[in-house]
């Protein structure tokens, strides 16, 4: 028999099943929100991976297409590698859960969750962060759990928690927030320029339904959790940690690390790595832990460095900036670009713009989302930190950079109906030394007003660290941090927004959790290192979008017509339509609702389409003039073609105001006249005629 549980979550009612599946897992919670169905399961190799320094944590989350009635496309009809959601949500999940775990533990995990049904009004991706968590703390696999994760919508002022697809829609929020049961240990979020005190209101309210979330979820564990296996610990020796500190004295160390230039601290250790293993080259067991020994020996030297004597390692202030640098234009003949400096981090953004046939089409389990205008790719080149290894390819880290910008950047972009373009911006990583993903935010906003995006304000974004002791009131926040602090450090935050407010948030930490303390410093601190970047490098670089788009992007004008008319545009197997495009070189995208959008590059041509369309869409009445091209003649008259598929008939009579006894007498094939409309003859025709023209 399995057991039950159920809560009330946000008007919905939320209910687990623990031994009813994949009883052979770990640990198992089928999950069952509203209708959207996942199974979460928790498993672990029963040894350690050998000769790994790290936790090896997987997280998948995989969509079912059958959750929502489809059936997959292309010629193999199953589902393949994860998509964009599915990357993220993976990341999601892993961010809180990955602390949680012991740091000397080397069993392999994995959590996996498996989208069975989906219900529009209860989110999946909640529901396999919840499951997750419970999946792991009912399991055998040691765990400083259970934490909970609440999502949170905010609409006309009001917030919604746990948001359907629907109030999604119009929400001027995306706010995820995970906690343990005393404090916020992952938060990710997307806005619409939502001030600061909203965004921690939003956030705290989360922290404590997360609260209600955990209680369950402890019920559960009573009754149902197993007995945390023992493990074999990968932690240092003390008597090597002892060894190399006789060796290398923590001066030495410290002297290594105190520089500002990467390159140099990391030929310093280096030197101080030979040297050690030259000491220790009779103990092979020492040998196989060295690295993971002079990283930790390296860790506790930048922290106390930082916390206890309030020194940087590159000995800069504790909110103090690296030096900024902005410039546009750097790559010609693209649409748009711009490079952004901060220290040794850099970044250039390319902006491409396209038709709107050119948007990225979505086929996943989100109904909202089946396509999108905007794109954001990172790229981050093993040159960019002096490595060597081969592209293979877009990583999980890379999408997910991808996505932050490109969800800080989209509540400032014009609508379809101001700027009727896809638009895309490429990222590449130049150089890294920390906070590459808040860099291409601002190398984009400046690449995409180069390229004459009229977006309504620029965007910025920073990274804040922290250093925490043995209280939580032992700790210090530390504004822009590098590569070494980051790695060294137990936070990385990134907010990016405008003046007005906060538009993405993305927090990571290495620790059980935040309090309300640092949350409230960390905020504050990156909206005055935003204002700071805003208004003192990048605007003074360009002030606002560029009035039009540049020489080589292209040009895009965009009328309405009757819908009704659209047939008429289009032509019979889209006849009228090639033709238009054959004729003009542009490319033509018209929408359901009757928007035409005419593409080129050559202004003239864009026009002469324009007209064509306007044309063809125009009921002939009487008065109105045309320009038309002469296709055949006959006895009785000349026919015009006045745009493709669109044609009329001047009678000899109305040729010329002189008696004419042939049409060859004053027109040949291919001549373009201008001709007035006549109306209707008696037998219901249109008629035209030259010599009426004034």
């Amino acid at each position: 028999m399995y057991k039950t549980f159920t809560m009330e979550l946000a008007g919905r009612t939320l209910r687990v099943d623990v031994d009813r599946v994949a009883k052979q897992a770990n640990g198992a919670a089928f999950m069952h929100y509203g209708d959207t169905v996942v199974l979460s399961t928790a498993t672990a190799s029963d040894k350690p991976r050998e000769g790994i320094d790290f936790f090896p944590l997987s997280v998948e989350y995989e969509e079912k297409l059958y959750a929502v009635g489809k059936i997959p496309g292309g010629f193999n009809k199953r589902e393949g590698k994860a998509s964009e959601n599915a990357i993220l949500t993976s990341r999601v999940i892993d961010r809180p859960m990955r602390p949680l775990f012991p740091k000397d533990y080397r069993n392999d995990v994995t959590l996996n969750n498996m989208v069975m049904a989906v219900d529009p009004e209860c989110s999946p991706e909640l529901t396999a962060m919840l499951g997750s968590a419970i999946a792991t703390a009912i399991s055998d696999i040691p765990f400083d759990g259970p934490c909970a994760t609440t999502q949170v919508g905010l609409i006309n002022g009001e917030f919604i928690f746990n948001p359907s697809n629907a109030q999604k829609a119009v929400s001027d929020l995306q706010l995820t927030v995970a906690s343990t049961s005393e404090k916020v240990i992952m938060i990710e979020a997307g806005a619409n320029e939502v001030p600061e005190a909203k965004m921690l209101e939003a956030i705290f309210a989360a922290h404590e339904l997360n609260q209600k979330v955990i209680g369950f979820i402890n019920q559960i564990v009573a009754e149902c959790g197993k007995e945390k296996h023992e493990y074999e610990s990968c932690a240092v020796p003390q008597e090597l940690f002892d060894a190399i500190k006789e060796i290398v004295k923590p001066e030495e160390m410290e002297e290594a690390v105190f520089t500002d230039v990467k390159q140099d601290r990391e030929e310093n250790i280096k030197k101080i790595t030979e040297k050690l293993e030259e000491a220790f080259a009779e103990k092979e067991e020492w040998l196989a832990v060295l690295g993971e020994a002079i990283y930790q020996y390296e860790k506790k030297t930048v922290r106390k460095m930082i916390l206890k004597d309030h020194k940087r390692p590159d000995g800069r202030e504790i909110t103090q900036i690296r030096p900024l640098a902005a410039e546009v234009d750097i790559v010609p003949r693209v649409h748009g670009s711009a490079m952004f400096t901060r220290g040794q981090t850099q970044i250039c953004t390319i902006t491409t713009l396209a038709p709107l046939s050119d948007s990225q089409r979505i086929d996943g389990l989100d109904e909202l989302e089946t396509s999108k205008r905007y794109m954001h790719h990172y790229n981050f080149p093993s040159y960019s930190v002096g490595e060597t290894k081969p592209s293979r390819g877009p990583g999980r880290r890379e999408i997910g950079h991808g996505a932050l910008a490109e969800r800080a950047l989209v509540p400032v972009l014009p609508s379809e109906a101001e700027f009727p373009y896809a638009i895309r911006t490429v990222s590449e990583t130049f150089e890294s030394n920390g906070s590459t993903s808040q860099a291409s935010i601002c190398a984009s906003t400046m690449s995409l007003m180069a390229a004459g995006v009229p977006i309504r304000k620029p965007v910025a974004g920073i990274s804040c660290g922290l250093v925490t002791g043995d209280t939580d009131d032992d700790y210090l926040v530390l504004t822009d941090i590098q590569g070494l602090e980051d790695f060294f450090g137990d936070m990385d935050f990134k907010v990016a927004g405008t003046d007005k407010g906060i538009t993405a948030i993305q927090m990571d930490i290495k620790i059980h959790g935040l309090t309300k303390q640092i949350i409230e410093e960390a905020i504050a601190r990156t909206r005055e290192a935003r204002m700071y970047i805003l208004n003192e490098i990048m605007i003074p670089c360009i002030g606002a979008p560029r009035a039009e788009v540049g020489t080589f992007a292209p040009k895009i004008r965009q009328i309405q017509i009757d819908p009704q008319k659209i047939g008429d545009v289009v032509g019979q197997r889209g006849k009228t339509i090639n033709a238009v495009i054959e004729q003009t070189g542009v490319k033509i995208d018209i929408s359901d609702e009757g928007a035409v959008s005419v593409c080129g590059t050559d202004l003239a041509k864009l026009e002469e389409a324009i007209r064509l369309i306007e044309i063809i869409t125009t009921d002939f009445a009487e008065g109105q003039v045309f320009e038309g091209k002469v296709i055949a003649i006959k006895e009785f008259g000349a026919f015009l073609e006045f745009a493709p598929g669109k044609e009329g008939m001047v009678h000899i009579s109305k040729i010329s105001k002189e008696r004419i006894n042939r049409v060859e007498d004053v027109l040949t094939l291919g001549d373009v006249v201008k001709v007035v409309c006549l109306g209707k003859d008696k037998m219901g025709r249109i008629s035209f005629s030259m010599k009426d023209v004034k």
